[in-house]
């Protein structure tokens, strides 16, 4: 089965259903104040519901990054998103409230600085739906570019679906598949943000395009 692809940092409604109707497996919208992809609360329900009317098998991802209780009313599905991914330093425990109180699937991002990294996936095996492996930048929680190297990932087998995020691109994302296959290793799907850009938010839809064929072939 081919790899789902993600495409992460959408901005604006008209792109964001365009990249739905290209194929993408789940759009995800930046909730992180401090990102250059950060969307306001009152503007994604706009934008998740031009993706549901284009693609509606297209899954809506909000990312955050270590949210307070004071934001949750804006991480509640009735604004639009299916599903919540934690990109920040939320603890097992943490991860285990938020999924409780919000009624929502949950995805954790693991920043990776060292293969010894992996073995946090464990961890929260019970209590959220995926993993996101990310490389580490002390830079910023994601969205950077950095690439994670493939050949820490030798053995990891998790208990959950998983996505590889990092630099991915049209240009490599079909040698990480290939790289990661000669491992043994198959991911449940691709994320990208920066390697599909023209500037932050701003996707290159040719390049979105491009990268869609080369993961799904």
């Amino acid at each position: 089965m081919a790899a789902q692809l993600k495409i992460c940092g959408l901005m604006q409604p008209p792109q964001a259903a365009a990249v739905a109707g290209l194929g993408a497996n789940a759009i995800g919208v930046i909730a992180a104040r401090r990102s250059a992809r950060f969307l306001e609360p009152a503007q994604r329900p706009a934008l998740w519901e031009a993706v549901a009317g284009t693609n509606p098998n297209c899954c809506r991802v909000l990312v955050v990054v270590n949210p307070s209780d004071s934001e949750l009313e804006s991480l509640r599905p009735e604004q639009g998103h299916q599903l919540l991914q934690l990109h920040g330093e939320e603890t097992p425990e943490r991860c285990q409230q938020l999924r409780d109180e919000l009624g929502l699937p949950l995805w954790k991002a693991l920043r990776i600085r060292s293969a010894a990294d992996l073995q946090q996936a464990q961890a929260y095996s019970a209590v959220v739906d995926g993993l996101l492996l990310d490389a580490w930048s002390d830079s910023a929680h994601g969205g950077t570019g950095e690439r994670l190297p493939l050949q820490w990932l030798q053995g990891f087998q998790p208990l959950l679906p998983w996505w590889l995020a990092g630099g991915l691109g049209p240009s490599n994302a079909r040698s990480a598949l290939d790289q990661l296959a000669q491992q043994g290793l198959t991911p449940t799907g691709l994320d990208a943000s920066s390697g599909v850009e023209q500037a932050p938010g701003l996707k290159d839809l040719q390049l979105v395009e491009a990268l869609i064929k080369a993961v799904h072939g």
